[in-house]
């Protein structure tokens, strides 16, 4: 049972035989992809705050020194990410602060907002005015706080990580597998394009990370939901020393990913955290989100490959690479869901696609983005 699936009401079967099948996968059985993708976007971390005390992750910062970002800032950031020709902004921060984050809660409440998710929504309406499509990744959320952001994103995204009950994940604020899943879940039933993916290495085993990858695969099969799996290793940092996964474990579990989902789903590797030039012939077919502007604020210590390096990665294993838009292709095209025809199709807001349709910029850049694919 993956804990917290009955706390939160998730029904996520996962057959023994496909875990099996899934455990005898390794890099020779998958076929590399025929072209590389990534988009170019801008980090804004929103607020420092988090719920969770994670042993491997430096991004959360303690009650009484955790940031927030004033709009005035989150424009600066997506002005200066709009000029340098970026279609995406990358909201992050930690999930919903607790009631130990007074300070965070007072200045919400002095800016007249009484929730991060009521100012994550008028970030992105910031984002969206300065030319930028959000994405948000605001960790855990229930259904009503997905809605209140939901229509003025491209995409959303969580990382599931893992759905296995592992100690990095302590403290009396541990993150429960299976409210990941519901988060995911709802993201499926409000018709959101979605990211997740799992974190390799914090104490997750090989038949926890066939059961992670299955367990995603299972609720892109019940909503059409997800477009792209991260697979992230852990990194050696200042609060955590539990090592990073080799490359001969890396190699195995993406290859694990491709073959655990379907192909209308990317297999992506951030690029500044995993040897992608190793991964790629294992079904790598994304490099993520990169950004010319911003450092990755998740993961200071490594710092993004500048787009050259993308494009020499892309020459040396013989694909072309080419730059996406945040939310996939197929979710702004004639739709399969349930046979909803483009005009009908509810993946996308249209606050969404009428910014990507305009005929002025930026929706000439975000459509010569798509006109641009081969």
């Amino acid at each position: 049972m993956i804990p917290g699936a009955a706390r939160y009401d998730v029904d996520v079967a996962i057959d023994e035989a496909d875990v099996e099948r899934l455990l005898a996968v390794m890099p020779e059985d998958v076929a590399a992809p025929t072209e590389l993708t990534y988009a170019r976007n801008v980090f804004v971390p929103l607020t420092t705050a988090c719920r969770y005390t994670c042993t491997y992750c430096t991004y959360f910062d303690p009650p009484g020194a955790a940031s927030l970002l004033s709009l005035a800032e989150v424009r600066d950031i997506c002005r200066r990410g709009a000029e340098a020709g970026c279609t995406e902004a990358l909201f992050t921060f930690g999930d919903d602060p607790d009631d130990r984050y007074t300070e965070v809660h007072g200045q919400l409440e002095e800016w007249g907002y009484g929730s991060i998710h009521d100012y994550l929504r008028a970030a992105c309406e910031v984002a969206l005015e300065e030319g930028l499509l959000p994405h948000s990744n605001p960790g855990d959320q229930t259904r009503e706080q997905m809605e209140r952001v939901a229509d003025v994103n491209a995409s959303m995204g969580v990382m599931l990580e893992t759905t296995a009950d592992v100690d990095a994940h302590a403290g009396p604020r541990r993150k429960e597998p299976g409210q990941r899943l519901a988060t995911i879940r709802t993201a499926g039933e409000l018709a959101v394009p979605f990211t997740t993916g799992i974190l390799v290495g914090i104490g997750d085993g090989w038949r926890d990370r066939a059961e992670s990858l299955l367990a995603i695969r299972e609720l892109h099969e019940r909503y059409g939901h997800i477009q792209e799996v991260i697979i992230q290793p852990v990194r050696n940092n200042e609060r955590w020393n539990g090592g990073t996964p080799d490359l001969a474990t890396m190699r195995r579990v993406t290859a694990m990913a491709r073959v655990a989902l379907p192909d209308e789903v990317s297999v992506q590797a951030p690029p500044n955290l995993a040897p992608v030039r190793e991964l790629i012939d294992c079904g790598v077919d994304d490099l993520g989100g990169v950004s010319p502007v911003t450092d990755d604020h998740v993961n200071p210590e490594y710092a993004w490959p500048a787009l050259e390096e993308l494009r020499s990665i892309a020459d040396d294993v013989g694909l072309p690479l080419t730059e996406r838009l945040p939310v996939y292709e197929q979710f702004l095209s004639t739709s399969s869901r349930d046979g909803v025809t483009e005009s009908e199709s509810n993946w996308v807001s249209p606050r969404i696609r009428a910014a990507i349709r305009a005929e002025t910029d930026p929706g000439e850049r975000f459509r010569g983005v798509l006109e641009s694919r081969p």
